[in-house]
C-alpha cells in the first residue's frame, strides 16, 4: 500500500450506506476504498430475511444483499480493505485514517460506521436472535403476524415497536422495568387504547426460555424480586442503540444519544466529512435509508471537492 496516496474518498464502514456510497463515488470517477472491520453488510448482514428492501419480491437474506452491494461497487472500481480503523483525523489535509492495515489519505471521508442495538445481556440472546428474539419491529413484525410478542423497553422506540406489532401481532406484552413509560404522551394513549397490548410494570426480562426457538421469557419483578414465566413466540429488544461513534468523539458534533448530527445532506460539523446510514441523527433506521444517505453523501463530496482543488 503506498501511504502518500490520496483518495477522493475514504469510506468507513462496508454497510448499505457505505457501499452505496462507494458505488456512486466510484461511477462518478471518484478514486474510492472501503475499509471494514469485518465482512460487508455490518448490521444487514445479520438479518435472516428481508422483506422490505425494494427488488426481491420473495424477500433476501442480509448477508446475500451485502455480497451483491459489494460485488456492484466494485465493478465499477471501488476497493475494498479489511481493516480495523484505530484513529482518524478529520481535520487534517488530506484527511487521514489509520488502521490495523496502515494509514489512508482522503480528501473526503464518509462515515458509515452503523450503530449496534442494546441487548438485553441475558444467556442465549446472540444464538436466538432471528428464532425469536429479534432487535427491529419494522424489519421483523411481519413474522409474528398472528403471534404473541414481547416488547422489552419503555421509550418512544419501544412504543412505537409495540403499537406497529400490535397491528399484525395476536398479542403484544410490553415489559418495562418502571410503572411508567417514558415514551411521549402520545403513545400511552394510542397503545392504552389498543385491545390487544398488555403491560408489564415494574419487570424485568431475566431468562430467555427456548428449546430450537424462543418459548417464552421470565420476569422478575424489580419491587418485590418475584418471578413469572410468559409464554410468547417472539421478543423484540427496544432499549436503545449505541451508535459506534468512538473515534468520532472530539471531532464531530455529536447528540445526547452519541450519533453524528447530520441531516438530510449527510454534512458533519467539518466539511468533506458525511455521515450516513444508523450512525448518524435520523428518525427512521432501515436499509432503504441508508442507501439514500449513501448516494446524497456522494453528490455533496463531488460538490466539495470541485471546490477544493
Amino acid at each position: 500500500m503506498n501511504n502518500n496516496h490520496v483518495y477522493d474518498m475514504l469510506v468507513v464502514g462496508g454497510g448499505p450506506g457505505g457501499y452505496t456510497a462507494a458505488l456512486y463515488a466510484a461511477r462518478a470517477g471518484l478514486d474510492t476504498i472501503v475499509l471494514e472491520k469485518l465482512s460487508a453488510g455490518g448490521q444487514m448482514a445479520l438479518t435472516e430475511q428481508i422483506d422490505n428492501y425494494p427488488g426481491f419480491e420473495d424477500g433476501i437474506d442480509g448477508f446475500s444483499l451485502a455480497e451483491k452491494m459489494q460485488k456492484q461497487a466494485e465493478r465499477f472500481g471501488a476497493r475494498s480493505e479489511y481493516a480495523e480503523v484505530l484513529r482518524m483525523d478529520l481535520t487534517a489535509v488530506p484527511k487521514l485514517v489509520e488502521t490495523s492495515e496502515g494509514i489512508f489519505l482522503g480528501k473526503t471521508v464518509v462515515l458509515a460506521t452503523g450503530a449496534d442495538p442494546r441487548t438485553l445481556g441475558v444467556a442465549g440472546e446472540t444464538e436466538l436472535l432471528g428464532r425469536g428474539v429479534a432487535y427491529c419491529a419494522a424489519c421483523d413484525g411481519m413474522f409474528y403476524k398472528g403471534k404473541t410478542v414481547v416488547v422489552v423497553g419503555g421509550g418512544n422506540s419501544a412504543a412505537a415497536d409495540a403499537l406497529l406489532l400490535s397491528r399484525v401481532a395476536k398479542k403484544v406484552i410490553l415489559v418495562h422495568r418502571r410503572d411508567t413509560l417514558r415514551a411521549t404522551k402520545i403513545y400511552h394513549e394510542s397503545l392504552s387504547q389498543a385491545e390487544n397490548v398488555e403491560f408489564r410494570w415494574n419487570s424485568v426480562v431475566s431468562a430467555l426460555l427456548s428449546g430450537d426457538r424462543l418459548t417464552g421469557v421470565r420476569l422478575r419483578d424489580t419491587v418485590t424480586g418475584e418471578e413469572s414465566v410468559v409464554d410468547c413466540d417472539g421478543v423484540f429488544v427496544s432499549v436503545g442503540r449505541q451508535p459506534a461513534t468512538a473515534l468520532a468523539v472530539g471531532q464531530l458534533a455529536l447528540d445526547g444519544g452519541g450519533y453524528i448530527v447530520a441531516g438530510e445532506t449527510t454534512e458533519t460539523s467539518i466539511p468533506g466529512v458525511y455521515a450516513v446510514g444508523d450512525v448518524r441523527t435520523k428518525s427512521l433506521r432501515q436499509v432503504v435509508t441508508a442507501v439514500a444517505d449513501g448516494a446524497v453523501a456522494v453528490h455533496m463530496a463531488e460538490k466539495y471537492i470541485a471546490e477544493n482543488r
